[in-house]
């Protein structure tokens, strides 16, 4: 994940936000996890820097939406407390796998600040960059 992708996801990120009246925090990390870039919108809440690393983690290492990997975590799902592991992860929305148009994964992006579903919305324009 080269910088420069991940700063226009970013800018994407925090447009919609901005667009969605909310105050965000976005992160961006690589294929193994490891952060690339990070906003935190003026007003974000600080707790919510960490949901959003978590979010981005939890999509890169299981390779999935961290909305999908709350389905297998939660308390009657097939992998309850899974989010204890790697350090902490998130199984809630706003995590979202990025994939290279040759379909290699490429990192993932994390959302937090608003409600799920706009965390979501917003992880998703975001990664649409990845196919520009």
């Amino acid at each position: 994940m080269k910088l420069s992708l991940a700063s226009a996801m970013i800018d994407a990120a925090l447009a919609e936000a901005r667009t969605l009246n909310v105050t965000v925090c976005v992160t961006v990390v690589d294929a193994a996890a490891w952060p690339v870039a990070f906003a935190r919108m003026d007003g974000a809440p600080l707790g919510v820097i960490d949901v959003s690393s978590k979010k981005a983690k939890t999509a890169v290492l299981f390779q999935m939406d961290s909305e999908a990997f709350g389905k297998i975590a939660h308390p009657d799902g097939v992998a309850y407390s899974l989010e204890n592991t790697n350090g902490g992860l998130t199984s809630f929305g706003g995590g979202v796998l990025l994939k290279a148009l040759d379909g290699s994964i490429a990192g993932a992006i994390g959302v937090s600040g608003a409600t799920t579903e706009d965390d979501i919305a917003i992880a998703r324009v975001a990664a649409r960059i990845l196919s520009t």
